[in-house]
């Protein structure tokens, strides 16, 4: 039945089209670069289709590599998997997880220790990156957990949390008096269609424009930061209500004028599609999603 498939060539051409470059294929797979571009052909002579385009610069995937790759990578997962689960050395198995710095430490984290209760043969590994991983080519990280403006068509994908940005405080926090300076704590967000969401565009909506006549500012590179910040009394700060949750439950902070909220983005549970299947990951999912009500 599978007689003819060439296995070592699609292994070949799945580490290829994953890393974007013979040469780094090759020492994944630890042959030469001679020996994946011999397989890449034998491949495209097999199928009849050129599956890369070739310049003396790079190499990148042709139409038809692309539609072949997802499939191939797919297979090979759902191989290795199969393999891990009878292998006695993989009795706990391993799930990566990537995701922000922030939503890392503010909201998974705090929560983690109920799946590992839940589920202790699963070892979870977080990668903590504010950079966009490209699951389709980076096969060690399992899945992730990201804030979204529009779909990925690429990926399956399960909704998690709605994010909005409010104004947070501490619960003895006092307006200042008149003429003195009202302390706000300022950090970047981002919100649908890169539109940032600032003190500005919040003071617009609860109509307090003069708030920022006579502002100190107190400004941080990182979410998880300025969330610190207010909760050691420096201030009114900026968040979103997705990060701060776990403040709020805490009773360390509070929402000031909950009516007025500037739009956010959507975290959302994402893979490859196909990989919603495995074991490990479908159960870290559901769990997520059951967190939510979901």
């Amino acid at each position: 039945m599978f007689a003819k498939l060439p296995l070592t060539a699609l292994r070949g051409f799945e580490s290829a089209a994953r890393l974007g470059s013979f040469k780094a294929a090759a020492q994944e797979l630890n042959v030469s670069p001679a020996a994946i571009s011999h397989q890449i052909k034998s491949l495209e002579t097999f199928l009849g289709v050129q599956l890369f385009e070739r310049s003396s610069q790079n190499v990148r995937l042709s139409a038809a590599g692309e539609r072949l790759h997802p499939h191939v990578h797919r297979a090979l997962l759902d191989l290795q998997h199969g393999l891990q689960m009878l292998s006695p050395t993989c009795a706990a198995q391993s799930l990566t997880v990537s995701t922000t710095p922030a939503f890392a430490s503010l909201w998974l984290i705090p929560r983690l220790g109920d799946f590992h209760r839940l589920h202790p043969e699963i070892d979870i590994r977080l990668h903590s990156s504010n950079d966009v991983i490209d699951l389709r080519r980076d096969a060690s990280i399992d899945l992730a957990i990201r804030a979204l403006f529009a779909p990925d068509p690429h990926l399956f994908e399960q909704p998690l949390l709605d994010e909005y940005f409010g104004v947070y405080s501490r619960p003895d926090w006092q307006p200042p008096t008149a003429g003195s300076p009202i302390e706000l704590i300022d950090v970047p967000w981002l919100s649908g269609a890169n539109v940032a969401v600032d003190w500005p565009a919040w003071c617009v909506k609860a109509g307090t424009l003069t708030w920022l006549d006579n502002a100190r500012l107190r400004r941080y590179d990182e979410e998880q930061h300025a969330l610190q910040a207010a909760i050691a009394g420096h201030g009114l700060v900026l968040a979103s209500n997705v990060l701060v949750a776990e403040a709020v439950a805490r009773g360390q902070l509070i929402d000031y004028r909950p009516e007025v909220r500037l739009e956010g983005a959507r975290y959302t549970v994402v893979c490859v599609p196909g990989r919603e299947r495995q074991v490990e990951i479908r159960a870290f999912s559901e769990w997520l999603l059951g967190l939510n009500g979901g």
